[in-house]
């Protein structure tokens, strides 16, 4: 975990992992090394450097608890989740607060085919629990949509209960980007995982991937399935059907150099722990919360540390928004301010000095506040 924290070596001030990780130093040396295989011309090389898209798969599944076979690299978490829905008949439950890489998916692929049909749920809380999808259940209802941690206030859903609530025969979907490699879910919950790199991984966009567990490869149709997708390497003079395998959810081969990104960043996980990170992270952010109250700054992210990530949602009336995003900005600080929230997303390396720069933009937006 040392070796992991002191990997984190941008400058104070950076509470944003939320919208984008900084690439950690192990991915920047991984990707220039690589860069110089792939530009060497020898075989050798190139077929070393194309071998870490089938590392990465590999330790996606034991970060998931599946196996290789169930693994495929993406283009971004999107794809993931546009391959699972299009592949779908039947109602399908999601909440319409979610990001759209949910909303807009299931919505094109009702449009595309007309075998999908939306439920949207609106919760007053914006949280998808598990009583909000049991009163949305009925026999018509074939698979549910959720996102592992909500993107607006940090929300991080039980799997185990949505699962518990739904039933066997039906499918969970899972939008694990705010919480892949920092949250030690119950991903066994899942019938299918999709997730990207670029955030709390450190590896940068390009870095999506998506896990079909058994459920998922029977029920979901490969109907995006491209030449990549079948068994026996590249078909000549024929069009074989889709493999048996999550692998029949590819269109095309992957970026190598994208896949060796996501490879380090993983393994960098794996080898500190997820269940220390986020351990550490629940500190990280019960620092930020306890800021924010000590200076009665309302919170709209879960107090729970077992309901909440990495993402902290500050809810100040209308009025104070732009107050508050002027006094983290005038200090130094990146958040990301949509909504009337301000999100501030720190990671296990964010140190005392950029949680000393967060309390004392709180305490000037304090001062200036007009009551």
């Amino acid at each position: 975990m040392e070796a992991y924290q002191s990997s984190f070596d941008g400058e104070p001030g950076y509470l944003d992992w939320a919208a984008f990780g900084p690439l950690s130093p192990g991915v920047r040396s991984e990707v220039h090394a690589d860069a110089e295989l792939l530009g060497s011309g020898r075989s050798s090389s190139i077929d070393f450097v194309s071998e870490r898209a089938r590392e990465a798969r590999q330790l996606v599944a034991e970060l998931v608890g599946g196996d290789e076979g169930q693994v495929t690299l993406q283009p971004s978490t999107s794809y993931g989740l546009m391959h699972a829905v299009f592949g779908l008949s039947g109602t399908v439950i999601a909440s319409t607060a979610e990001f759209p890489s949910i909303t807009v998916s299931l919505t094109r692929a009702a449009e595309a085919f007309g075998r999908v049909t939306p439920r949207w749920v609106t919760p007053e809380s914006g949280a998808v629990t598990p009583e909000v999808v049991r009163d949305a259940l009925d026999d018509d209802v074939t698979a549910v949509m959720v996102s592992l941690v909500d993107f607006r206030t940090g929300y991080r859903a039980d799997l185990g209960a949505l699962r518990e609530v739904i039933g066997p025969d039906r499918l969970l979907i899972v939008d694990a980007i705010q919480g892949f490699g920092v949250v030690d879910a119950e991903y066994a919950a899942a019938d299918v995982v999709c997730s990207n790199g670029y955030k709390w991984l450190r590896a940068g966009r390009g870095t999506g991937f998506a896990w079909f567990g058994d459920r998922a490869l029977e029920r979901i149709a490969p109907v995006l399935s491209g030449f990549a997708g079948v068994e026996g390497g590249l078909p000549m003079d024929e069009v074989p059907r889709p493999a048996a395998s999550a692998k029949a959810f590819t269109v095309s081969n992957p970026d190598a150099l994208a896949a060796a990104r996501l490879a380090t960043g993983l393994r960098e996980v794996r080898d500190a722990g997820v269940a220390r990170i986020e351990s550490e992270l629940v500190a990280r952010t019960r620092d930020v919360i306890q800021s924010a109250d000590r200076f009665e700054i309302l919170v709209a992210t879960p107090r729970e540390a077992e309901r909440r990530a990495g993402i902290v949602a500050l809810a100040p009336p209308a009025a104070d928004v732009a107050p508050l995003g002027a006094a983290l900005a005038n200090h130094g600080l990146t958040v990301t301010a949509r909504g009337g929230l301000i999100r501030v997303a720190p990671h296990v390396g964010t140190g005392a000095e950029t949680l000393r720069l967060f309390g004392d933009a709180l305490a000037a937006f304090a001062q200036s506040r007009v009551w």
